[in-house]
């Protein structure tokens, strides 16, 4: 397989929660920095944690997975389904591919279980994927051009020549792949990315019968669909909101992705702030280094602290694996004290800081995370954005209401929503170098400017007249 860098390029988002259309944009051709960075600000209600949300479906469906029936909650009102579509960047030393995926995702009544009532329904729903697309440059002899590689909306799925270059013309390879379809459908998961057509593309037996130039095109476009897999599996991480709202239930999850000399490790554990947990060794390790790792930027951004992790004693699983019992400590200037005592904020640093880690030094990471500033020292906050911007490697998404990296990012790694659902997110025009962008955007605020406007505006006099009444119904 030929290794790519993959980036996410473009996402476009139709009839999503309250976004009816939006588009953003993760290119930046004006200036050349090799990280990638994606802040977005707006209104409360406005449509940012929606930006988190499809990057988390794009996450699901790249790794096989069911999508979680939360998701059911997220088609627009006033629409049947949603479509969400994405733009890759596949980079090698001699290349770029662009490549595209598409995918509608519609609110279904699960089926019910029973088996005993005929006319049995259920009112619980669900997400199913429908109406995949991945489209690449389609190899020919006259020219390269984007087209069509896998069309799943019809049949196994179209067009029917790249649908015989991969997975061939057996009659049995086809019977199982119907089923594949539908079980995928069932099951809620993608198709053109699921286990079974991934191990037909695999296996099929048939290769010796190609042509060299068929045997070429079979090879680049299996590539481009290994690569997305990966990058799926290994290089997106989505980190939101309910994630972090774990912190306030004594709960601290450390999400990682970390290879030693040895060793290699990528998920998120969580650990419990309140007491002592019990893990295999073999999870042990791996907390211990990614701590010792995390430790070395930590002690940095936040002066004299570390954290570490207290062995008490081996006890045996349940499933009879050796395992043994940790807690996790906070060390300030050599004092041990345990971690449930520091601030959420610092929880909340430690939750990602390995990720941020790996953004900085690794270009084919692409990590989003919801409300990165929730309990960060807003000054902190602008400087470490401002490091991995203009030193980093990777790619960085988040959503924030801290206006602070307005000031230190360049103006080309923020976008903002608007109060239009046909048109959510723009980047702001008529900014100049010499623009402070947070004051530019209380301007636009206030005064308007921008093509789209930035916020409903509320009075003053209204809000007060409102905690008036509310306080006159409740006897205050």
């Amino acid at each position: 397989m030929k290794d790519y860098q993959v980036r996410i390029a473009e996402i476009t988002i139709k009839n999503f929660k309250n976004v009816v259309y939006g588009t953003v944009s993760l290119d930046n051709p004006i200036k050349d920095y090799k990280a990638s960075i994606l802040g977005l600000y707006g209104q409360n209600g406005s449509g940012k944690t929606a930006l988190i949300d499809v990057l988390e479906v794009l996450k699901y469906a790249l790794c096989g997975l069911p999508l979680p029936s939360k998701f059911s909650d997220c088609i627009n009102v006033d629409a049947d389904e949603a479509k969400l579509e994405y733009k890759f960047n596949l980079i090698s030393s001699d290349e770029c591919v662009d490549v595209y995926y598409e995918v509608s995702i519609k609110s279904v009544i699960a089926d019910s279980q029973l088996n005993w009532d005929k006319e049995a329904t259920s009112s619980t729903r669900k997400i199913v994927l429908l109406n995949e697309i991945i489209k690449c440059p389609i190899l020919s002899k006259k020219s390269i051009k984007i087209g069509r590689l896998i069309d799943s909306s019809s049949d196994i799925f179209t067009p029917v020549a790249k649908k015989n270059l991969l997975v061939g013309k057996d009659k049995d390879s086809d019977m199982d792949l119907m089923v594949a379809k539908r079980v995928s459908y069932k099951e809620s998961r993608s198709f053109v990315f699921s286990r079974e057509l991934l191990e037909v593309i695999r296996n099929r037996n048939d290769r010796n019968e190609l042509n060299k130039e068929d045997e070429e095109e079979l090879f680049f476009y299996s590539d481009i669909i290994e690569n997305l897999v990966e990058f799926g599996n290994h290089g997106l991480f989505v980190i939101n909101a309910s994630t972090i709202g774990l912190i306030s239930l004594n709960t601290q999850p450390i999400s990682f992705k970390y290879r030693g000399k040895e060793e290699g490790a990528i998920g998120t554990i969580m650990l419990p702030l309140d007491g002592s947990e019990v893990v295999p060794k073999p999870i042990l390790s791996i907390i211990k280094s990614v701590i010792t790792n995390m430790n070395i930027v930590l002690e940095k951004i936040v002066p004299g602290l570390t954290i570490g992790v207290k062995e008490m004693g081996g006890e045996v699983l349940p499933n009879g694996d050796e395992g043994c019992r940790i807690e996790l400590l906070s060390l300030k200037n050599s004092k041990e004290i345990p971690l449930k005592n520091e601030s959420d904020g610092i929880k909340k640093i430690i939750s990602i800081l390995q990720l941020l880690i790996v953004v900085y030094n690794q270009s084919s990471i692409t990590v989003a995370i919801d409300e990165l500033d929730s309990g960060v020292f807003e000054y902190l906050l602008g400087e470490i954005l401002k490091i991995i911007s203009e030193k980093g490697k990777g790619q960085l998404i988040f959503t924030s209401h801290n206006l602070r990296p307005l000031e230190t990012l360049d103006k080309t790694f923020i976008a903002f929503t608007t109060t239009n659902p046909s048109n959510r997110y723009i980047r702001m025009s008529n900014v100049k170098e010499t623009n402070n962008l947070r004051d530019f955007y209380y301007r636009d605020i206030t005064l308007g400017g921008q093509k789209e406007e930035l916020y409903i505006q509320t009075k003053n006099s209204e809000i007060a007249l409102a905690f008036r009444k509310a306080g006159m119904i409740n006897g205050t």
